[in-house]
């Protein structure tokens, strides 16, 4: 009989990102009269930046909700991301505020820019999707995008399936504190030092080997429902950013950089019975294909990135490199 994981009580980690330094060309006000809100509660504040205040909040330490302009509350959304936050002349500024936060959602963006392209993947009540798992973009080639946009267009249907943002650090720390003490016995990591105090000095490199083998040993002994509760009690152990997308919403995902990195993955947050409408997503990655006058799309680049994300079809082997395995 297929072993469902025990009901656990969870107590979110301590995140191991501080409050990140804003660069210097950004800053922040109150919005609101002061209260006992903490900064990672959603207290409306002000971001001065690009000759505008925008209205933000922040519900998660690594994460910045921007809202829109002081002053166009209740009006229809608008194109602020391509005609104001990516111009050339703000478009490096705006990066660093992701690099320093780790994920940056713009909500009310109403935008037909042509380079976002789909979503892919298809997921089964009886098997988990590659993009189910939590995981960097670029995770199978040696060079990783600096971070990932992922976009709800405004359409008719919805977005039901989440999508958990996490802090990686933050995720490998929680699938170890979730896992099954019989799983954390499976022979796959036997030998394995996994207690927290360890996981914490870990560079990114055993930071990957040791979610692969977890990941790897969790698909294994576990059926598909069994998994996306393991993965539930990981989002909420981790503590991660899963609220339902809005329509005209776009998320910037920290995927490479000097710093601390995010980890993604589509959360079903329930579990998944299938033939229920969904609206889709569409993605691109900002720093390399959004160019400035005089630079060139590295094509290779992008048809590698297009082909790991490309789930039909692909051999076992391949996904188990990318998803599964050390990266």
């Amino acid at each position: 009989m297929p072993h469902k994981p025990q009901a656990l009580k969870l107590r979110p980690i301590q995140s191991s990102l501080s409050e990140p330094h804003f660069p210097r060309m950004f800053t922040m006000s109150e919005a609101t009269a002061p209260s006992a809100a903490t900064p990672t509660e959603s207290a409306t504040q002000v971001l001065h930046f690009a000759n505008a205040q925008w209205r933000v909040r922040r519900p998660r330490p690594f994460v910045l909700v921007i809202e829109g302009e002081v002053g166009d509350e209740g009006t229809e959304p608008a194109d602020y991301l391509h005609d104001t936050l990516l111009l050339p002349e703000w478009r490096e500024a705006f990066y660093q505020l992701v690099d320093a936060t780790g994920l940056v959602v713009c909500l009310n963006v109403h935008t037909q820019h042509p380079n976002y392209r789909d979503v892919r993947g298809r997921s089964s009540k009886g098997r988990l999707s590659q993009g189910e798992y939590y995981h960097h973009d670029g995770c199978t080639g040696p060079v990783k995008p600096r971070f990932v946009e992922i976009r709800c267009p405004i359409q008719p249907q919805k977005r039901g399936v989440a999508t958990a943002v996490a802090p990686h650090r933050d995720v490998v720390q929680a699938m170890v504190q979730v896992l099954p003490a019989e799983l954390a016995a499976a022979a796959a990591l036997a030998g394995q030092d996994m207690r927290l105090a360890t996981i914490s000095q870990m560079d990114d490199a055993a930071l990957d080997h040791l979610q692969g083998l977890i990941t790897r040993t969790v698909r294994k002994k576990l059926n598909a429902e069994g998994a996306r509760a393991y993965f539930r009690q990981v989002d909420a152990a981790a503590n991660a950013y899963f609220e339902p997308w809005a329509l005209g919403e776009s998320r910037f995902i920290a995927n490479a950089n000097s710093g601390v990195t995010m980890q993604h993955r589509r959360a079903y947050q329930a579990p998944h019975t299938g033939g229920v409408a969904n609206g889709h997503l569409v993605k691109r990655w900002t720093n390399e294909e959004l160019l400035l006058p005089g630079q060139v799309v590295d094509q290779a680049l992008i048809a590698a990135l297009c082909k790991e994300d490309g789930e039909e079809g692909q051999d076992v082997e391949r996904t188990d490199s990318c998803y599964l395995g050390p990266h």
